[in-house]
Order: structure tokens, then C-alpha cells, then sequence
């Protein structure tokens, strides 16, 4: 695919305009790709947990305004923890896999990000699996 003039960060986030967001609209402060945008982000930048994301975020808030307009700033660790806990972690692994596959076409079909496995994005309760891009 042609990425024309187009960002590779711009085509991450326009492979996460696919994903719903069912949260309500008016109460919403930190839309899902400009989140999404922070962990990928965070995660290729070698954050380890969300702490180090949001800490990571903090710092590069500038960069990451270049893409989208944060507000809001970053959210707590907290909410992101429970806004990703709600995400299907093979459809966003299925995502950045089909983003770097369109960056980069003669890439083999697996792409490792250092093998990441963001600590307490599991939810045992309801039998989710940790957030792991591989």
C-alpha cells in the first residue's frame, strides 16, 4: 500500500478508527486512538507497564500532540488500565500487526515488539488475557 504523504503514525491511527467505542460520547475525555496511540507508542519505547506509558506519555506529549490534539492531557493509570482491560486483545494485536504489515509490505508476517506483555492489563474475572503485542 501507498502511504503517500501520510504519517506512519496517521495510518496507525487510521487502522484504529476501526475499532468501536462504546463508551458514551459526552462523557468521553480521552478519545480511544489518541489512547491506542499512546500505548503503542509507549510500548515501542520500551514502557514496560502503564505507569511507564503515561510517564513516557507525559514526557513525549508534545510528539504525540503532532498526531492528535490531547486536551486532556494523558489519563491516570487507572482508567487506561480499565479502558484497555475492555479491549478484545487479539483484535489490537490483529491491528498493529496489520498497520506495521502496511508501513512495511516485505516484512514477514510476524511482527515483534520485544515481546510486551502490559502488566495488569488482564481481567481475570471476566477471563481476559493480558495485553500482549508480540
Amino acid at each position: 500500500m501507498d502511504l503517500g504523504d501520510r504519517p506512519r503514525l496517521q495510518v496507525l491511527l487510521d487502522h484504529f478508527a476501526l475499532l468501536d467505542d462504546d463508551r458514551e460520547s459526552w462523557r468521553v475525555a480521552h478519545p480511544l486512538p489518541k489512547v491506542l496511540l499512546l500505548v503503542v507508542c509507549g510500548t515501542i519505547g520500551a514502557c514496560a507497564d502503564f505507569d511507564e506509558i503515561l510517564e513516557w506519555g507525559e514526557d513525549k506529549l508534545p510528539f504525540l500532540r503532532r498526531f492528535l490534539p490531547h486536551h486532556h492531557g494523558i489519563p491516570g493509570s487507572r482508567w487506561l488500565r480499565i479502558l484497555l482491560n475492555r479491549l478484545d486483545p487479539g483484535l489490537f494485536s490483529e491491528m498493529v500487526q496489520s498497520w506495521a504489515t502496511t508501513i512495511r509490505s516485505d516484512a514477514p508476517a510476524l511482527v515483534a515488539i520485544d515481546g510486551k506483555t502490559s502488566r495488569g492489563s488482564h481481567d481475570r474475572g471476566n477471563g481476559r488475557a493480558a495485553l500482549h503485542l508480540a
